[in-house]
């Protein structure tokens, strides 16, 4: 039988009526802008991660996008992110007006060297944008600790870290801001498109329901240009009755990560590293091996279902090039790129399906 990397039909079939009742309530309502949903999701998520502040916002891109705009960077800013991740983290740097500055990750965990951070920072540096990939958070006291010493902001990019913890505070509550994706893939996602920023400043997070909502702060009184840039009510109908479910989720994820790295063990094969004090949130369970095209063709065979994040990373795609990130050399980042696959990874994952997977990928490498 076929293995997705994902099954979101069977999470959506086990959550059917409920969802089908909230959103008909909310249809009858017609309260669908800004209405009491998107009010309790943001508060709901804002309690979940420990901030004072979730604001709702139509998408992951924008989320981080109006994030860097609310905390004040822009033109004439530089902004240090990785391009180990989706092509977002840097897209909304540039949507911003600002200059994207690329630096290595580090080749255990995959996130923002500390190292390579400090080496970089220069005189423009207003903002860096550490991502939590995969679900893994980077190593935020040492980012933070660089970032103190020069008047420099911290923007996570939280996108795939739902219910991530790093010493016990939760993925965004790490930073000056924090930026989450609800794409339906996510760990807690809706069906369709859906965004949330959280931070502890006030006046940041007034700026971001400002910007969020065509730059008014009251209703006709427009303040500055802003964008169209709200969170949907029905997607946050969802994403309410979807955050109950988030921590067993997570740690159904969890234990089949543990189950899958007992399985995989082989000297061609590096299954995921947690450090310490850190607990992942397993958005996706990455492998990588220089043999990973055989893993894949026996996967393919097996009709189990996989992918390569970021088997092309973002600052050699054309849209870089016009910004000379294409030039830049990354040697973790580009040699990851050669040899990462990602295995399914979803909480209604049985041992059975779990065995099946790995047995496919040890058979790929005899």
């Amino acid at each position: 039988m076929a293995i997705p990397l994902m099954d979101l039909r069977s999470e959506y079939m086990q959550l059917r009526e409920e969802i089908l009742d909230a959103m008909d309530r909310a249809l009858q309502s017609m309260q669908l802008f800004l209405g009491p949903n998107v009010q309790a999701l943001e508060e709901r998520w804002a309690q979940y991660c420990g901030v004072r502040h979730a604001v709702g916002v139509s998408d992951g891109t924008q989320a981080l996008h109006l994030a860097l705009r609310a905390m004040g960077v822009g033109p004439g800013d530089e902004v240090i992110t990785v391009a180990w991740s989706f092509f977002a983290s840097i897209e909304a740097i540039i949507h911003a007006g600002a200059t994207p500055k690329l630096v290595d990750i580090e080749p255990n965990h995959f996130c923002m060297d500390p190292e390579a951070l400090a080496a970089a920072v220069g005189p423009q540096t207003r903002a860096i944008i550490p991502v939590h990939i995969y679900g893994h958070p980077a190593d935020m006291d040492a980012l933070t600790e660089i970032c103190s010493h020069h008047d420099i902001v911290i923007l996570e990019d939280a996108a795939q870290a739902h219910g991530a913890r790093y010493r016990g505070r939760t993925a965004g509550s790490l930073g000056n801001t924090a930026a989450f994706s609800f794409y339906m893939s996510k760990n807690l996602g809706g069906y369709g498109e859906g965004g949330m920023v959280t931070t502890d400043d006030d006046d940041i997070a007034a700026n971001l329901r400002m910007l969020r909502d065509h730059g008014q702060r009251k209703r006709g009184c427009f303040e500055t240009v802003g964008y169209n840039a709200r969170l949907d009510e029905l997607q946050a109908t969802v994403l309410c009755i979807k955050l109950k479910h988030l921590e067993t989720g997570n740690q159904l994820r969890r234990a089949h990560a543990d189950a899958y790295s007992q399985l995989l063990q082989h000297p061609d094969l590096t299954t995921p590293a947690v450090a310490a004090g850190c607990e992942h949130a397993y958005h996706l369970y990455t492998v990588r091996s220089p043999r990973r095209d055989q893993i894949a063709e026996a996967l393919r065979q097996a009709d189990i279902a996989y992918a390569t994040h970021y088997a092309n990373p973002p600052h050699k795609s054309p849209a870089a090039a016009k910004y000379g990130l294409d030039q830049i050399h990354l040697p973790v980042t580009e040699k990851l790129a050669g040899e990462v696959i990602s295995l399914p990874m979803y909480p209604g994952l049985t041992d059975a399906q779990i065995e099946q997977v790995a047995q496919t990928v040890l058979s790929a490498l005899r």
